[in-house]
């Protein structure tokens, strides 16, 4: 855990030509006066993480990741300029791509020039390593670049929300989610286009819902209709997408965010953690891509006991499930996030299920009145109501 003061800073638009043909230049300048050229790259790791419960998201230390010229480091640096130079073509330009289809780029230059073989790439995971070093090197956005992932922010349900979208064309998009009838509203991976309000009074809460098949379930069975709120399928683990655009709603609806998920190991350290505070892998990123004032609804282990809910054994002898208890204890160790006394109660519902070795998943409310199609939610608006949420 780094022990480094956080600084409070305002994000501002770099300007990344400059600073990329700075960068190369640096290098340059050292290899003609026979130096070794050096880079310093925000090292984006759980070590150099800091977790400060005023700001609610991770940032990062002041630990570098240094790549000095040599014979393990010539490839990097080389495939470095090499794929900066496709996305500073693409901004220049005002292309957009995906990784996945700069990695094809990259292969197309290196089939059509023999000059770029001894950079080329076996496989996208080697490309996908040099853009986000890219990123850190620069400690700039992926989506900065003209790099977009191909995810979306989450299915979006509400009766009394409209989106406003300003293209890059200068023209704007207004959406009336109350209008779509049963399709939902797909936000893309840029958030910071959209603005929010509600068509009329004030929109009570937003619910974030781990499946979004449950999402589904609850908007088809009417739950949009009788509550005056939003309803989010996050899909598992949130994408960049889900998690700038549950940062939108936080801060321009200024409403409740409650996520309902499983209760089990996985959930806490890997889906909910990651939208409330963000991630040790994206530091650079993680201010405008966390919602830290999202609450975790559940299930909470008291909702086993008041609701005899099914759960699951644990069995160590599981090699995933075995995993996620070890990481369960680790994180306990060593995660600022769970180590600080504001998050000590998501600290002892881990603590909780590496005792009791269970896990539930979110659909168990359905057991509780299987004749009653609207349990769940009923359960869900008590546990509101009654503030049973961490």
């Amino acid at each position: 855990m780094a022990k480094a003061k956080v600084k409070k800073t305002t994000r501002k638009k770099k300007d990344i030509p400059k600073m990329a043909k700075e960068l190369c230049e640096g290098m340059l300048s050292n290899l003609e006066k026979g130096k070794k050229p050096v880079l310093h790259a925000v090292k984006c790791s759980l070590d150099n993480s800091i977790y400060d419960p005023k700001k609610g998201y991770f940032t990062p230390g002041e630990k570098l990741v240094r790549t000095e010229l040599n014979v393990s480091s010539v490839q990097k640096l080389a495939r470095t300029v090499f794929l900066m130079d496709i996305m500073l073509n693409n901004l220049e330009t005002g292309a957009v791509n995906t990784k996945r289809e700069i990695y094809y780029i990259a292969k197309g230059m290196v089939k059509s020039d023999n000059f770029y073989k001894p950079i080329d790439f076996n496989d996208q995971p080697d490309s996908d390593g040099i853009i986000n070093y890219i990123c850190d090197l620069m400690e700039v956005y992926r989506e900065e670049l003209n790099c977009f992932a191909n995810d979306r922010g989450g299915q979006t349900y509400s009766k009394n929300l409209i989106v406003t979208e300003s293209l890059p064309d200068g023209t704007v998009a207004n959406v009336d989610l109350g209008a779509l009838g049963t399709t939902p509203f797909q936000p893309k991976n840029k958030p910071q286009v959209f603005s929010l309000k509600p068509k009329k009074g004030k929109i009570d809460f937003c619910l974030v819902v781990e499946s979004e098949g449950t999402a589904n379930t609850f908007v088809s069975n009417g739950f949009t209709k009788r509550n005056n709120c939003i309803v989010v399928g996050a899909q598992g683990v949130p994408s960049n997408g889900v998690r700038g655009w549950c940062k939108t709603i936080q801060d321009q609806l200024k409403i409740p965010i409650y996520f309902f998920g499983d209760l089990d190991a996985y959930t806490l350290q890997n889906i909910y953690r990651t939208l409330k505070a963000g991630s040790a892998a994206s530091l650079v990123r993680n201010a405008d891509f966390s919602a830290p004032e999202v609450r975790f609804l559940g299930i909470l282990p008291e909702d086993v006991k008041k609701y005899d809910l099914y759960c699951y054994d644990v069995k160590e002898k599981d090699a995933s499930e075995a995993r996620a208890l070890k990481k369960a204890k680790d994180v306990l160790k060593n995660d600022p996030f769970f180590q600080d006394k504001k998050n000590k109660k998501l600290a002892d519902v881990l603590k909780w299920l590496i005792t009791n070795k269970k896990r539930c998943e979110q659909q168990a409310l359905f057991s509780v009145d299987p004749k009653d199609p609207l349990k769940p939610e009923k359960i869900i608006l008590d546990k509101i109501k009654r503030g049973s949420y961490i």
